[in-house]
């Protein structure tokens, strides 16, 4: 009986919000989709990855299709840690899972952290995916705002002195999106990064690094969380499903030795051998480098697009974030309740998120909305963000 009580719990909490995709109404035929937050079809390399596994089945015939899968995979751990480097983050091959996407990698770690009685923070708004995974584990979330540099650290100090001066249970981990964040696409500044990783120390939390953007910078790259932190407090969760395919599953976590190992014992044999072995083949025939600088450009001028359609048609009272990098911008519209405005828009011909989707307090995202500019053309983009100012200016 009492894990038939925890299981309904937690059901009971991960079904509080919509669950995922009952809140978007039919989309008409030609409307613009600026809700999709997955890669341009131009940059997902299909016919380098094709020949990644005809070249790999030619020459290890059924092994990568075996439970174990190929050699490659090693490989991949190599090229992993090579990309970790590029970031400065120092991490030994025993400090480095792979996992089956990012959303895996979260799961894992709140698996080995979070119960019910486990006090987490999370930022407001956030992924909500993520969110959803939390939900599944506690109820006991706390939030702090996001602005535009980022999490708010000082009003997290601030709840944290309170918590302590009041002899309330403290938070054991932090979930943050840094860079680039999901939905904002605002990027925490150095400042608060250090000021974070301190009240980590005082406090003595864990901080989980989101970094799924962080390589598709328009300008100069941001330092880590992880290659900022001293004391091994940030488990660094990566992900290539923005930068090469997300159907391919591949993200990691980058933690010290005895988390990693922690997490292996849970994942099992939750894995994707073949896609490993696909993707290890095809990092090993590309030019990363020239290929993460034609993505960055991509979705620079895409943004760019956006901002400047934003700029010609919305309304004055409407404001919106300026992103570094990163596939969203985050609109907001006082007054305007974006959930019911959601289904005129689409009507309208144009998608999007309601921004309630990523907040905890879900009236906190009444009059927000999240845009993405990453999957649909530039000219679609124009006219999409054309169409919603028109249903704005229409209230």
């Amino acid at each position: 009986m009492k894990y038939l009580y925890y299981f309904s719990k937690n059901i009971h909490s991960a079904i509080k919000q919509d669950p995922p995709g009952t809140w978007m109404p039919h989309v008409p035929k030609g409307c613009v989709r600026l809700s999709s937050g997955f890669p341009d079809a131009s940059l997902v390399p299909v016919d380098e990855l094709s020949q990644a596994v005809t070249l790999l089945l030619n020459e290890e015939r059924d092994l990568p299709l075996h439970y174990i899968g190929s050699p490659q995979i090693e490989k991949l751990h190599t090229q992993l840690l090579e990309r970790m480097t590029e970031r400065n983050i120092s991490v030994k091959r025993e400090e480095l899972l792979i996992t089956s996407g990012a959303c895996q990698a979260i799961d894992l770690i709140a698996r080995i952290l979070i119960d019910e009685d486990t006090y987490i923070i999370l930022e407001s708004p956030t992924y909500m995916e993520a969110l959803e995974i939390f939900q599944n584990y506690t109820g006991r979330i706390l939030t702090v705002p996001v602005d535009e540099h980022g999490l708010n650290t000082d009003m997290l100090e601030e709840l944290l002195v309170k918590r302590k001066q009041k002899g309330k249970p403290m938070p054991k981990v932090l979930y943050t999106i840094p860079t680039f964040q999901n939905p904002t696409g605002t990027t925490m500044s150095i400042t608060r990064r250090k000021h974070l990783l301190n009240l980590a120390s005082t406090y003595d939390f864990l901080v989980m690094e989101d970094d799924a953007y962080g390589e598709l910078h328009f300008h100069e790259p941001v330092p880590t969380l992880k290659s900022l932190d001293r004391e091994g407090r940030v488990l660094y969760i990566g992900s290539l499903s923005k930068v090469v395919a997300p159907g391919m599953r591949i993200g990691w976590v980058a933690a010290d030795r005895e988390w990693i190992q922690t997490l292996f014992r849970f994942k099992k044999d939750l894995d994707h051998p073949f896609a490993q072995s696909v993707m290890a083949t095809f990092l090993a025939s590309v030019d990363w480098e020239s290929h993460l600088q034609s993505c960055r450009d991509v979705y620079h001028r895409k943004c760019h697009a956006m901002i400047d359609a934003l700029t010609t048609y919305m309304p004055r009272e409407v404001t919106w974030t300026k992103p570094d990098g990163g596939y969203f911008i985050w609109l907001t519209a006082p007054g305007v309740d974006t959930t019911e405005l959601l289904n005129q828009a689409t009507q309208k011909g144009v998608s999007y998120i309601p921004g309630k989707h990523f907040c905890l307090e879900q009236e906190h995202g009444q009059d927000k909305l999240r845009l993405s500019f990453s999957a649909a053309r530039e000219e679609e983009i124009v006219e999409g963000v054309r169409r919603l100012a028109e249903v704005l200016g229409r209230r």
